[in-house]
């Protein structure tokens, strides 16, 4: 096991170095130019000047780069080109937001679509079987703004059953905090269920298919402790291993979720940079996202070999 996490450790590192440098080239492609928003109306010259030296932007994009990776590597993100403050306070206020909205849309998500996925296997070729496949084609075709707009119009406006936009810490109110996360974490997790329904449908067609669960059923094994018991348990090895997966899609996710709904997380926090040219901002956020990514990828493969005992003997 200790050999696999640094193996998986080892090939992590040259792929943080390809995000890194996508990173922060592709930042440099964004139009405008920050350091004129930030030298106000009049545009010294000196003044521009002075700021171009403060934040290296007067030197080759090579240089720039290096600079920056190597405050990175010393846990140093920058400071916010707008507001000044250290991008690692930023991301530390922001972040536990998005990790709530995203554990939230990752409940909803099991709730929807382990139970279809299993009732489609089960019922394969039925009317059962078609709903839940129309059910999550649907779910993974509708957009997740219109159907945040949809669920603000009906059910905060037309019924008053849940509070439209905001968030509230669950510090302060945690009832409250529940429902400003409903409807948002719903977006999230039904599109995020519909592609937990087919997982766990192949999964579980698959081993609906082996001589073990023909054999049960020869035994006269009642239909539902075959499926439940027998067939559930091997089938659930890939689906949690895809779930380490799916939980990264969350957090990537939310960035149009948290804009609809007017909640102050990491996805706000980055189209708020991108539109205020935010350098520092963009590029501290992007590397976390793609840091958890390949995080959760590395515990994704842990969870499989722990999971599979074929592979814990291998």
């Amino acid at each position: 096991m200790l050999r696999l996490v640094i193996h998986r450790a080892l090939v992590a590192i040259p792929t943080l170095i390809i995000v890194s440098m996508m990173i922060f080239g592709l930042q440099k492609m964004l139009p405008g130019d920050p350091v004129l928003a930030m030298a106000g109306e009049d545009q010294n010259p000196q003044v521009i000047a002075a700021l171009r030296e403060q934040y290296h932007l007067d030197k080759p994009l090579p240089t720039q780069y290096a600079l920056w990776m190597g405050d990175v590597l010393r846990g140093n993100l920058g400071n916010s080109l707008r507001t000044g403050e250290p991008v690692r306070e930023l991301i530390a206020q922001k972040l536990p937001v998005t990790l709530q909205l995203a554990t939230f849309g990752l409940l909803i998500a099991i709730g929807i679509g382990i139970p279809l996925g299993i009732l489609s296997a089960a019922n394969r070729g039925k009317a059962i079987d078609y709903g839940a496949n129309v059910l999550a084609l649907s779910g993974m075709s509708i957009p997740n703004f219109w159907l945040g707009i949809l669920l603000i119009f009906l059910v905060s406006v037309r019924w008053h059953l849940l509070p439209s936009s905001g968030y509230v810490s669950p510090g302060e109110d945690l009832w409250m905090s529940v429902k400003t996360m409903v409807m948002p974490a719903f977006v999230l997790g039904a599109a995020l269920g519909a592609q937990l329904m087919r997982h766990t449908r192949s999964a579980m067609l698959g081993v609906l298919r082996t001589d073990y669960i023909r054999t049960a059923r020869a035994k006269g094994l009642l239909r539902g402790t075959v499926v439940l018991k027998h067939a559930l348990r091997n089938a659930l090895i890939p689906i949690v291993t895809v779930l380490a997966l799916l939980f990264g899609e969350l957090l990537a996710g939310a960035v149009l979720t948290e804009q609809v709904f007017t909640i102050p997380g990491f996805g706000k926090l980055v189209v708020d940079a991108v539109f205020n040219r935010d350098y520092a901002v963009v590029q501290g956020v992007v590397l976390v996202t793609a840091v958890s990514f390949i995080v959760l990828n590395l515990l994704a493969d842990v969870l499989y070999v722990l999971l599979n005992p074929r592979l814990r003997r291998a």
